[in-house]
């Protein structure tokens, strides 16, 4: 007994390995070139051409990876099947992994690169390092037109020329990122027309000119970085159609003018950055409630003002306050005190003047405070407790005229920079 249920059992598994057999024969290559591989070969050919133009002629991909998609897997190559066969889905380039290729000096984008027609995902990060390697210019970016949904080159000093015209026929782009390049010219006013596009991050390039109107009709885009360029020109007014985005950076540019109201209308905006540029006018963006804004970081511009005329009330989820070094006039607002949730904040290298109000101690979360460089006068009536928590992130140095009492504050929490008031002096 024991021995015919052991005999039943093999002839199940043999039978079972005999279906497995059958069924790799009928969906497998016709020629054979690749056992078991459900890929059409045109497609396994055009990987490795592709493949063998980012790393050298020296990569032989049917020899080492008969199976790429399957038992002998690629590494930065993912696929996925359509219509009963593997197709590659997703390519990354460069040293992103331990064990991943490196980049040829004479890297080419080859043709067969754009017959992958099933692409989603194409990525090169650390790779083109010589100015004359392959531009991306001149490539056939329109065949990417019905598939591609994310698109990055990140880290390639060799990179440079303008962005092709032709990323804006990629329809259903959702992400281009093109971060620490030598990219340079002006952006295509054709990106405006990516309508799907979640995230747009052009950082860390040589672009110059305006930014295009056409970007604030990016209804869906959740993620704006344009930051460490040298655009200039004023924020277009259409930004207020950014009904869904929530980060824009554009620091460290040559922006000027004023922040439009229509920022306000941003209702998911959680951070914003505009520091390093040459923006001017006074806070009087905030004209209604900003609910979701965290970190608003305005730092190293011209703008001037008061704090007074600022709508505080309308920002109170606010965790990052950077105004520092932007002209600021007259006193530190009471009103700060309602940011509960504030964290850092900067008004340091200003023109500030007047006393500091205690209530300011009443902020619980934060924990750097930083008013040195203005022209601050009276006595500090910080609680003892505030200097402990705060330590030298509570920064009132070169204010001539402040002052503070020791008689309750220890030596080691005394603040940093700050003379004794004149009747404790004597």
């Amino acid at each position: 007994m024991d021995l015919r249920c052991r005999s039943d059992g093999c002839f199940v598994i043999l039978v079972l390995l005999m279906v497995g057999l059958i069924g790799r024969c009928i969906n497998g290559d016709n020629d054979g070139d690749a056992v078991g591989a459900l890929m059409v070969k045109t497609e396994q050919e055009a990987l490795y051409s592709a493949i063998q133009g980012f790393v050298g002629n020296w990569w032989n991909g049917s020899d080492l990876y008969p199976d790429p998609c399957g038992w002998t897997p690629i590494q930065g190559v993912s696929c996925d099947v359509y219509d009963g066969y593997w197709y590659v889905t997703d390519l990354s380039i460069g040293q992103i992994y331990d064990n991943s290729f490196p980049c040829a000096q004479n890297l080419e984008l080859r043709p067969q690169l754009f017959q992958l027609k099933h692409l989603k995902s194409l990525s090169f990060s650390n790779c083109i390092t010589s100015p004359n390697q392959a531009t991306i210019q001149t490539a056939n970016w329109d065949s990417f037109s019905g598939t591609l949904e994310s698109l990055e080159f990140r880290a390639n000093p060799g990179l440079s020329g303008p962005i092709p015209t032709a990323f804006g026929s990629l329809k259903n782009l959702l992400s281009l990122v093109l971060i620490d390049n030598r990219l340079s010219g002006d952006l295509p006013v054709n990106i405006g027309n990516l309508t799907h596009l979640k995230r747009l991050v052009l950082s860390g390039n040589l672009f110059t000119g305006k930014i295009p109107e056409s970007y604030g009709y990016l209804s869906e885009l959740l993620i704006m970085d344009l930051s460490r360029n040298s655009l200039s020109g004023n924020l277009p007014l259409t930004f207020e159609g950014l009904t869904s985005v929530l980060k824009i950076d554009l620091s460290k540019n040559q922006l000027e003018g004023l922040i439009p109201s229509g920022i306000s209308n941003l209702k998911n905006l959680t951070l914003l950055d505009l520091s390093n540029n040459k923006i001017c006018g006074e806070l009087n963006f905030a004209n209604q409630e900003m609910s979701s804004l965290e970190e608003l970081i305005l730092s190293n511009n011209p703008i001037s003002g008061d704090l007074m005329s600022f709508n505080w009330q309308y920002v109170y989820k606010l965790m990052v306050l950077d105004l520092s070094n932007t002209g600021l006039t007259g006193v530190v607002p009471e009103s700060i005190s309602s940011l509960k949730n504030l964290r850092f904040l900067g008004l340091n290298d200003n023109k500030l003047s007047g006393n500091l109000s205690p209530k300011l101690a009443d902020l619980g979360n934060l924990t750097a405070f930083y008013v040195h460089g203005n022209n601050l006068t009276g006595d500090l009536k910080f609680p003892q407790q505030f200097y402990r928590k705060m330590g030298r992130r509570f920064g009132a140095w070169n204010n001539s005229n402040l002052c503070f009492r020791s008689a309750k504050v220890p030596a080691n929490l005394r603040p940093f920079g700050v003379k004794l008031c004149r009747e404790e002096q004597l």
